[in-house]
């Protein structure tokens, strides 16, 4: 009987399961925490400061050598690294759910715990994103992607809305018991996942390099300057107007659920079905071709916020179309992101390869998200939304421009 990777739906299911599992507890901190701390009368410079937990994903690349070079566990090269980090995750869940929660006073160390998955699910994405890398036949990592960026959007939907949805019944305590729960039934698939002699890993005998020499290595690659500039253009635009979306909604009258059905909803939907249609476009399309044209879509995609900005009466039709526009093509805009990058990462390194490049984008978004309300501020929210839409076209260019002699390759088939 041929092994678990060896069959192209277990591979599937394996990293379906493991990005689930990385998005699971980052949607309900991220998208359910604001909401339930706003509810207890948090101040909306608390709340933003929550994001400062995030970091580790930003700063990921500072430990990715180490992910890379140390793969010396009898379980595998990258499973050595996976299941102790799934454990570590559900055993930070399990004392969430037994430990006291019920005061503001906990929340404190609710937050220690947040950063603390962070930290471990960042880490856990290094060594994820490198078998990847390498059990994805060139052929098939448009697929691939489409499910790691669908498998995490599910985690997110389940995290951030549905445990939402139940946190009135079952408070801090059985929301935790039931991520603990389903963090446990999404690790089952990598216990018995046998990784297979020809995932690539360094000679045993080689020594660790100087974090400097990993990151030099990779900046020295032909291309790799001009490559990593398209990284910071490609969802900046997107990035840029995105932040402003809710803020905007609430400011059209639509109340807590509303938003919550518009955007957690009908458009996390959407993209789901967004990284699908990507993932099977991919197969077929040539990497620089889908990474362009997607990105029109997703250019068109912030456009069409322009129009209820502009619109006096707005009708919420128009709001679930061009929500689910939105949703959709920026999906498949990420999809055909995260296989370019793939694509451009050694198998030897590709913990480090991926890793550095997973930041620059993470970083890049983040200064355009984080200055987007001083733009709605100042020029209101369709000016705001046209801004994006030119930063969207101008980043298009730069992006055709730096990779026309780049690190795009064509499928292996």
């Amino acid at each position: 009987m041929p092994s678990l990777p060896d069959h192209r739906a277990a591979r599937i299911v394996l990293l379906t399961s493991l990005y689930f599992a990385q998005g699971l507890p980052f949607g309900f901190f991220t998208q359910a925490f604001p909401v339930i701390l706003r509810q207890r009368g948090h101040d909306l410079a608390e709340i933003g400061l929550v994001g400062l937990l995030n970091l580790p994903w930003a700063l990921k690349f500072l430990w990715s050598p180490l992910v890379d070079r140390w793969q010396g566990s009898p379980l595998g090269p990258r499973r050595g690294w996976i299941v102790p980090l799934q454990v570590a995750s559900l055993l930070i869940l399990l004392f969430l759910a037994a430990a006291p929660t019920n005061n503001n006073g906990s929340l404190f160390w609710i937050g220690v715990a947040f950063l603390g998955l962070n930290v471990v699910a960042a880490t856990q994405d290094i060594a994820t994103d490198a078998l990847a890398v390498n059990l994805l036949r060139g052929g098939e990592r448009g697929l691939g992607n489409g499910v790691q960026v669908g498998g995490y959007r599910l985690g997110m939907i389940v995290g951030g809305g549905f445990l939402l949805v139940l946190f009135t019944q079952t408070g801090w305590s059985g929301s935790f018991a039931i991520m603990a729960g389903l963090m446990a039934l999404v690790s089952l698939p990598v216990w018995i996942f046998r990784e297979p002699a020809s995932v690539a890993q360094p000679p045993a005998a080689a020594p660790t390099p100087a974090l400097g020499a990993a990151f030099g290595r990779f900046l020295r690659r032909p291309g790799m300057a001009a490559w990593l500039g398209a990284l910071c253009l490609y969802k900046a635009g997107d990035a840029f107007a995105s932040s402003m979306i809710r803020p905007f909604l609430v400011d059209l009258g639509l109340a807590l659920g509303d938003v919550g059905w518009l955007l957690g909803t009908a458009g996390s939907t959407a993209a789901l079905l967004g990284a699908a249609a990507g993932g099977a476009l991919l197969v077929r399309l040539p990497r620089r071709g889908a990474l362009l044209g997607f990105g029109v879509l997703q250019l068109l995609s912030v456009a069409v916020w322009l129009l209820p900005a502009l619109t006096p009466e707005v009708d919420r039709g128009v709001l679930y179309a061009v929500s689910i526009f939105e949703h959709f093509a920026g999906s498949m805009a990420t999809v055909a992101l995260f296989t370019a990058m793939m694509d451009a990462s050694e198998p030897q390194h590709a913990g480090t390869d991926y890793t550095v490049q997973a930041c620059v984008v993470v970083i890049a978004t983040g200064v355009f998200g984080a200055t987007s309300g001083f733009s709605a501020r100042s020029l209101g929210f369709a000016g705001h939304f046209a801004l994006a839409t030119l930063l969207c076209a101008i980043g298009l260019a730069g992006v055709a421009a730096l990779t026309r002699k780049g690190l795009l390759v064509a499928p292996v088939r």
